[in-house]
């Protein structure tokens, strides 16, 4: 083909540069296996196309189920001698307001 092209920059093949090139063409029924195989093949992407779909959907909806579980306390099996959480979170309140505040400001230089 390189040896037909012409132009400098681009090179340009025209349709009477390559009218006189044999082209082999297979069998009918080479072409018609040809098709075949295509189109199990495309079939086959179509399905995993669809699939991973379905995946995807089930997986955001696996999210949204594991975390409302955790939220329950559903996840791991729960010991009834735990401090329920609202007396969790009150006591880390108090704590909280108990402990001394931590001054801000400039810190004194050094000499």
């Amino acid at each position: 083909m390189a040896s037909i092209s012409n132009g400098s920059n681009v090179p340009q093949i025209n349709n009477g540069d390559i009218a006189p090139l044999p082209i082999e063409v297979p069998s009918p029924s080479e072409q018609a296996e040809i098709a075949k195989r295509l189109g199990t093949a495309f079939s086959w992407i179509d399905s995993l196309a669809s699939e991973a779909t379905s995946a995807r959907t089930l997986v955001d909806r696996l999210d949204q189920a594991v975390l409302a579980k955790a939220f329950r306390g559903e996840l791991v099996p729960q010991d009834p001698d735990d401090e329920p959480a609202s007396e969790l979170l009150e006591r880390t309140k108090a704590e909280c307001r108990a402990a001394p505040k931590a001054k801000r400001g400039k810190k004194a230089k050094s000499a």
